[in-house]
């Protein structure tokens, strides 16, 4: 099944995935799958020159609408049904392309901004096309709950990308705690965007938000930077996925009555422009 790959490795997305139909959740998965094999090549433990190699073929496979390949085929599908602008894509492959060196260090918030928009922005605005969303400003915010997630993915992986030579952000609890605050600018911002969702399809988003942005939390409880290290890879259990399902029930009702869609993170979409022409995006 398509799914299987959202199943194995985001068990967040997949979790808020059962609040789908399927014909959505079909589309969903593909575009999760195209995002993963990207995810994939680069995190792969082939040495770099290989795997910018087979990076460069996949990208060109997908410029050249390679439809021997399934996950290509499928993603093009998603492009052309949901009138996805290419770009959009392309941007996702040159965040991802980020990845593809001896070394990354990320030193501004500007390129933590725009390396976020590529890598998770973009999906965040791809995957609203899939749910029938229209409004403009909706869109931004859809941008934004993808960033606030790779911004809480960012704090969650510091040890990992350590290891494969990656900073995002300093390896101090500080550093961890602050992108976390950041994180909830871009969750908060997003909030009202998700009642232009089309009402068959709203409910997962809001717990998919509900339960990524507590991580964050569960980052926190750790305190220093020494259990952080210890913990490993932190996830949220069972039960508080439950909870935060059933008071995702309140953040539903809310947003019937949720009306104004004027948006409030211009501050940080102004930075991204610098670099990034959103509106042509959108």
């Amino acid at each position: 099944m398509k799914n299987n790959l959202l199943r194995k490795h985001a068990k967040s997305f997949y979790w808020a995935s059962f609040f789908l139909s399927n014909n959505t959740l079909v589309k969903c998965s593909s575009l999760y799958n195209f995002c993963r094999t990207l995810d994939d090549i680069v995190d792969d433990n082939k040495d770099l020159e290989i795997k910018k190699e087979i990076f460069l073929k996949f990208k060109m496979d997908f410029e050249n609408r390679s439809l021997n390949n399934q996950i290509i085929k499928d993603m093009w599908s998603i492009i052309d049904s949901e009138n996805i602008s290419k770009q959009i894509v392309l941007d996702l492959f040159d965040g991802v392309e980020t990845d593809l060196k001896e070394k990354v260090i990320i030193n501004s918030k500007k390129d933590l901004l725009i390396y976020s928009y590529r890598v998770a922005g973009t999906v965040g605005l791809m995957m609203s096309k899939i749910l029938k969303v229209k409004n403009k400003e909706a869109l931004k915010g859809a941008i934004d709950l993808g960033i606030a997630m790779q911004l809480t993915n960012i704090a969650r992986d510091v040890c990992e990308d350590k290891e494969r030579n990656r900073q995002y952000i300093k390896h101090d609890f500080f550093s961890i705690q602050e992108i976390i605050k950041e994180s909830q600018i871009f969750y908060e911002n997003s909030f009202s965007s998700i009642s232009n969702i089309p009402f068959r399809s709203r409910f997962s988003v809001i717990v998919a938000r509900r339960v990524y942005r507590k991580i964050g939390d569960y980052i926190l409880k750790q305190k220093n930077i020494d259990n952080y290290n210890k913990a490993g890879k932190i996830y949220v259990p069972m039960f508080e996925k439950v909870t935060q399902t059933f008071l995702s029930v309140f953040d539903f009702i809310k947003l019937l009555f949720i009306k104004d869609l004027s948006y409030n993170n211009q501050t940080n979409h102004n930075i991204l422009n610098q670099e990034i022409n959103l509106n042509e995006r959108i």
